[in-house]
């Protein structure tokens, strides 16, 4: 027993001596790291020795070297992750280690908001500096409005498919929900009208009203005379709202300028949101075929032109007053 003691005694010597032996001596594998503040850090792939002397540049290490010793004595706990991972200040090296292995990468978020058109959601892509790739200009209305997690380095081509497949599904399930006898061929004319929809009003309440006018109109033959689908037909997609339209304006020859031509624009003129969406789908029964905007914010809507008129009188009068 005495000579088994013995042997054991000088495997531990042995091993103190060792590579990990000075580490564990001095209490550097739970010593406080030098890392100041948490900080999100951006973790690269590499070797044990690759990764310890990125991590000690990027101040969450005290040495590479002490590193690249602990992940290999602890390589049965798993292997390490190269990703975005958050660190709290003065992370242990086991500490490091744990995250590593088993921690979740940092979730980034990007909100598309309703109506973007095209040229501005591959803007809204080049200032994400998260994301990684060239950055496409997807087809218009392709991607649904909403907010996407993703991880550090993502390319910017994939959030796009991902946003485009959302609006699939969601196309697929709102067409085979839609209300009867809707005046729309196709899930692509559904996105049209919807996103003429979405810049016609900010209020909830009236989205499905106004589908349910522009829905009539369609049936009778009568143009949308949608505002918003000048701005899109002078600007080319680079400005969604904001622009008082000028008699030049309304007459340019362009197909989607809907004062000139006869039923829906040859696509859809921005991003519709899912409420936009369901408005299209099941609109408001109605028989109004107008409606003008009462300088609050919303609307007010008629049945006959000349009711229509007599509203157009009032707002131009409360708009000279002020």
């Amino acid at each position: 027993m005495r000579a088994w003691l013995t042997a054991l005694g000088v495997v531990i010597v042995l091993i103190a001596a060792g590579a990990g032996g000075w580490m564990v001596a001095r209490g550097r594998y739970v010593a406080p790291g030098p890392l100041e503040k948490d900080a999100a850090l951006v973790v690269p792939r590499g070797t044990h020795a690759e990764v310890g002397a990125a991590l000690q540049k990027l101040g969450l290490v005290a040495d590479g070297t002490s590193f690249r010793i602990a992940a290999t004595l602890t390589d049965a706990a798993g292997p390490l992750h190269a990703s975005e991972f958050q660190f709290p200040a003065h992370a242990s090296l086991r500490e490091v280690l744990a995250i590593l292995r088993t921690a979740r990468p940092v979730q980034h978020r990007l909100t598309i908001p309703e109506g973007l058109t095209a040229a501005q959601i591959a803007q809204l892509l080049d200032r994400t500096e998260a994301l990684a790739g060239e950055v496409p200009v997807p087809p218009e209305g392709a991607m649904q409005p909403d907010s996407y997690a993703y991880e550090h380095g993502m390319t910017r081509q994939a959030l796009v498919e991902r946003a485009e497949a959302t609006m699939q599904r969601t196309l697929a399930r709102l067409w085979a929900e839609r209300a009867e006898g809707l005046p729309l061929r196709t899930p692509q004319e559904m996105v049209t009208l919807a996103s003429i929809v979405e810049r016609e009003t900010a209020r909830p309440e009236e989205r499905a009203r106004i589908a349910g006018v522009f829905l009539n109109r369609l049936r009778r033959g009568m143009k949308l005379q949608s505002d918003p689908t000048v701005i899109y037909a002078v600007t080319g997609g680079a400005v969604s709202g904001g622009r008082t339209l000028s008699r030049a304006d309304l007459d340019t020859d362009n197909p989607y300028n809907t004062y000139r031509i006869a039923g829906l624009p040859p696509g859809p003129i921005g991003s519709p949101g899912l409420a936009a969406l369901q408005a299209v789908a099941r609109p408001t029964a109605t028989d109004e075929l107008y409606f003008v905007v009462d300088g609050t914010g919303g609307h007010v809507f008629a049945r006959t032109l000349e009711e229509h008129n007599r509203n157009v009188a009032r707002w131009l009068a409360t708009q000279a007053a002020h």
